[in-house]
């Protein structure tokens, strides 16, 4: 995506949702692959798909727009350094299938075809350009013209774990 500058020059910075769009449709080895061009080392082994996205997502966010005050920092920290190991593992594996939820408001975005598409959850279903879904699948099928597993096609789950698609 270009952008002008002031001074009429173009920049070639891709903008901070086209960034988080092309995250979302990457595998767990892609996210891997961009943790280390991100973070500069490897992604920790236990980090599911869903985490080494949303902190990927956190980091291209807070290098372009501002992170977190420095005390806020510290509250995280000493959060953090009271649980490790399998402690710190169980917590994760929670807050994923959390996160696997989706709650009503939550707006899902996807670029297909070089346009993002945004779907709004509701509580009765999923809303996509003034219409209502009943599934994602639905409506990924409406954005493609092509059948899709909606879960897999909107990057809430990988090719082989089944555990959302029963939900939604």
């Amino acid at each position: 995506m270009q952008k002008k500058r002031r001074n009429g020059r173009a920049s070639t910075k891709t903008s901070v949702e086209d960034e988080i769009a092309h995250l979302r449709g990457l595998d767990l080895r892609g996210l891997r692959a961009r943790w280390q061009s991100v973070f500069q080392k490897e992604a920790p082994s236990y980090l599911t798909r869903h985490l080494l996205f949303a902190i990927i997502a956190y980091r291209i966010q807070a290098d372009r727009f501002g992170d977190l005050d420095h005390a806020t920092k510290q509250v995280l920290d000493r959060t953090v350094a009271k649980e490790t190991g399998p402690a710190m593992s169980t917590r994760l594996a929670s807050f994923d299938q959390k996160r696997s939820e989706l709650s009503p408001g939550t707006v899902l975005v996807r670029e297909w075809d070089r346009r993002s598409q945004r779907v709004m959850v509701m509580a009765d279903g999923f809303v996509w350009n003034g219409q209502t879904y009943d599934s994602l699948s639905k409506v990924a099928f409406a954005i493609t013209g092509t059948r899709w597993n909606g879960p897999r096609f909107f990057g809430l789950r990988n090719k082989g774990d089944r555990s959302m698609e029963a939900r939604l």
